[in-house]
């Protein structure tokens, strides 16, 4: 859960959010979600809980609408908006700061996922010439005979040519990934720990 939503803060938010009408608990995660812009959203062992704890002290009350438990606020729960607006007006600032923070940090992980994938197609192309060098070829080959002008295949690709082909293939695709979604924190950090262990595991083989 974000900081933001420390200290009973996450609470009064659902209430503010079912004073505007009723609501399944899935429609609450996706509105928190929408609210942070897509960086932060709460998963349901945070959400229903909550509505539940609202549920026992009187503040909302559900009904079951189509197999879903639809919350609504009762008015001890306007009463107790009403009596915290200050907060809520706090809790609002606090929201925008923490989302430009969040974006902030979500920019220098992007910076950083997208520093490591060019580290590591550097340093595999590196690579590559000096596997070259070192590849070893069985001695006097036996040439093969000549093929028909119709029919000559092209050569056969080498685990090397296979290799470059995977490489390019990889920095594309991973690139565009974190181009393209809008991966959490969470997700980006392990992003950069795989490709920092897919380096080292390659600096050890070629060592």
């Amino acid at each position: 859960m974000t900081a933001v939503f420390s200290h009973g803060r996450l609470r009064l938010y659902l209430l503010k959010l079912l004073d505007d009408g009723p609501k399944h608990g899935y429609e609450l995660i996706r509105l928190l979600e929408a609210r942070f812009q897509g960086l932060y959203a709460p998963s349901a062992g945070t959400i229903y809980p909550r509505l539940r704890r609202l549920e026992t002290e009187g503040l909302v009350t559900h009904t079951a609408v189509g197999g879903r438990k639809v919350y609504e606020i009762t008015e001890a729960g306007r009463a107790e908006l009403r009596q915290r607006s200050g907060e809520l007006t706090a809790l609002e600032s606090d929201i925008v700061a923490s989302v430009r923070e969040l974006s902030d940090r979500l920019g220098e992980i992007h910076h950083e996922v997208c520093g490591t994938v060019r580290d590591l197609e550097r340093e595999l192309r590196e690579a590559v010439p000096r596997t070259r060098r070192t590849r070893w070829s069985p001695p006097n080959p036996t040439p093969a005979p000549p093929a028909g002008p119709a029919s000559a295949p092209g050569p056969a690709p080498t685990p090397l040519d296979e290799f470059d082909q995977r490489l390019a293939a990889f920095a594309g695709e991973a690139g565009a990934l974190v181009r393209a979604r809008r991966p959490t924190d969470s997700q980006l950090r392990t992003a950069v720990r795989l490709l920092d262990g897919a380096l080292d595991g390659l600096r050890r083989l070629l060592r």
